[in-house]
């Protein structure tokens, strides 16, 4: 139903505007007695086969919501209904901002994809913190990033507020340097700077009577030179893994009239990308840390390709907006079968 009829009435507004309003739809329908346990049953797969333990924690299932769609913690509890296995909120920054200027989010229709610049808008770490109080029992990740004017050099104190802030609300922690849209954010993945910002964040980690996995999310335009450098850094910094790949600022092979508008891309032509850094990952690290799939994860089949090139979990964004939440299910449903 939802690509039938919901999708195309959707995908004929601005994006952006119809996010918010989708917010506000699940948000009211919500409150609706019943409402949620009739998605609970209709999306939710119930198997312990699903359960995954990775990096400590223990998953219902490994399908997750990627970082971006709630990024003020504002519906984690009702998108849960949904059959995700987790929710990451973020990404995040110590203050709030208003991100780049609009428009900034973009549907590639004719690629399945979408192209965004938003530029970590949120309302800052404390408001998501107020929200977060009241979890109880859903499976949170924080995505964690620095303001926009916070200059690189200074960079490490933004993530160390975050960290600090969301500490006791989060199940495990994603530091974000590899987004295209705020400025100079990705000279952070090079390896002198990125080894000094995730040494202070475990060194602030094991500080605490109880130590939160510390992820780092990496760009999917990282050579190979670069992603063995990632692999280095990983085992030395002893963080507990990686999730592969953000939005690519590649353009090729797009056919849509909005291919060569600025931002990050997202959708099916990440697809391949996402899963080769997978793999190489994978196979160049000897499989020593978790690796958590995402990009362009439109199909089940596409879900099953990033566990089977080494992903220990995998998240969706734009395969979700694109293919509706029984995605969610297929997803768990074929890894059942195949039993990964």
């Amino acid at each position: 139903m939802y690509k039938q009829l919901i999708r195309p009435i959707l995908f004929c507004f601005d994006p952006e505007k119809v996010h918010y309003f989708t917010f506000s739809l699940i948000r009211f329908l919500s409150k609706i007695p019943g409402f949620s346990a009739i998605c609970r049953s209709i999306y939710e797969v119930n198997d312990p086969r699903l359960e995954r333990e990775v990096f400590g924690l223990k998953f219902k299932n490994p399908v997750g919501l990627a970082a971006g769609f709630d990024k003020d913690a504002k519906l984690y509890k009702e998108l849960s209904n949904f059959g995700f296995g987790f929710i990451e909120i973020g990404t995040l920054t110590p203050k709030g901002q208003d991100g780049n200027p609009k428009v900034r989010l973009f549907r590639l229709k004719e690629d399945s994809a979408i192209i965004n610049r938003m530029g970590f808008n949120n309302g800052g770490v404390q408001e998501a913190v107020e929200r977060l109080k009241s979890n109880s029992g859903i499976l949170i990740g924080g995505n964690i990033g620095k303001n926009k004017l916070t200059p690189n050099d200074l960079a490490t104190s933004d993530y160390e507020i975050c960290f600090d802030a969301l500490y006791q609300y989060v199940d495990y922690f994603v530091v974000n340097v590899s987004s295209p849209n705020t400025p100079n954010l990705r000279e952070l993945q090079e390896k002198e700077p990125l080894t000094q910002l995730l040494q202070t964040l475990q060194y602030k980690n094991l500080s605490r009577p109880i130590q939160k996995p510390i992820l780092l999310k990496i760009a999917p335009d990282l050579t190979n030179e670069q992603l063995l450098d990632i692999i280095e850094i990983v085992n030395s910094t002893k963080i507990a893994g990686i999730i592969a790949t953000n939005t690519t600022i590649s353009r090729e092979g797009l056919a849509s009239e909005n291919k060569l508008e600025a931002g990050g891309l997202s959708g099916k032509p990440l697809s391949k990308r996402s899963t080769e850094v997978i793999r190489f990952l994978s196979e160049n690290s000897n499989k020593s840390f978790p690796i958590v799939g995402v990009g362009g994860i439109h199909s089940a089949q596409d879900a099953i390709e990033k566990l089977e090139a080494g992903a220990s979990l995998v998240q969706l964004y734009t395969g979700f907006i694109y293919e509706g939440p029984a995605l969610i299910k297929k997803i768990n449903q074929a890894i059942l079968k195949k039993s990964l």
